[in-house]
């Protein structure tokens, strides 16, 4: 990954299959069976994404397929229920599309999906055009990452920017994903900095810092004079 923050681009899916807006009910569920996902993008004549059906835009089909009429004999749902009516993409897709750009991070991309509870996002460019799909497993990828590779990186990109040539002093270790940084540097300050960009290094789990800064020097002994006659020198 070159030292760089792994990107959306890294991970997501390329080949992907789109929907137009006036594919069926039946055909949506067909190719989402054939396709094993859970939602699929809605593409204009233009190939713009204009919005995505997922799974949760299909069930109200099931779901509220008897009107939902309560005790009163008034419809308790009746969004859900107008949505059961919807027979094509455009009827059943949920829009504007919650999208993200091929260079949001995946932190970025794990965020948006968490906050809007979605599985999938489709990959958009700044021209509006599809380019992929990532999900929730995409991003699990970077977890794959060899040891050895994070190490490598950790080494590079971290420890030789900045502690130049007291690097030998350091150790790097990496085992399923987990760092470990020990030995002395010679700065206490960038202690915390090191730790937290170590965290940032894709496939990294968790980090373990055990730097420490250098050996103090010792106390002059408390009542002898520090300069002129009598002064004692460590």
């Amino acid at each position: 990954m070159n030292g760089t923050p792994a990107l959306v681009n890294d991970v997501m899916t390329h080949r992907v299959v789109a929907l137009r807006p006036g594919a069926g009910f039946k055909d949506i569920v067909q190719v989402m069976h054939e396709w094993r996902v859970s939602a699929l993008p809605v593409l204009d004549d233009a190939g713009h994404v204009v919005g995505v059906v997922s799974e949760a835009d299909l069930l109200p089909e099931e779901e509220y397929g008897d009107g939902d009429i309560g005790r009163n004999g008034q419809v308790r749902h009746p969004a859900e229920v107008r949505k059961a009516d919807a027979v094509t993409a455009a009827e059943l897709m949920t829009a504007p599309a919650l999208t993200v750009a091929p260079d949001a991070t995946l932190a970025h991309a794990a965020r948006l999906m968490a906050r809007t509870r979605v599985k999938r996002l489709p990959v958009v460019g700044r021209d509006g055009l599809l380019r992929g799909v990532v999900s929730r497993s995409d991003l699990l990828k970077v977890f794959l990452r060899h040891d050895d590779d994070i190490a490598e990186e950790v080494r590079r990109e971290i420890v030789v920017r900045l502690f130049g040539p007291y690097t030998a002093a350091i150790r790097v270790e990496v085992h399923d994903g987990v760092v470990t940084l020990a030995g002395r540097v010679c700065q206490t300050a960038l202690i915390t900095l090191a730790a937290r960009l170590a965290r940032a290094v894709p496939g990294v789990v968790d980090v373990h810092c055990a730097l420490s800064g250098p050996p103090r020097r010792r106390d002059r002994a408390a009542g002898l004079p520090t300069s002129g006659a009598g002064a004692t020198t460590p």
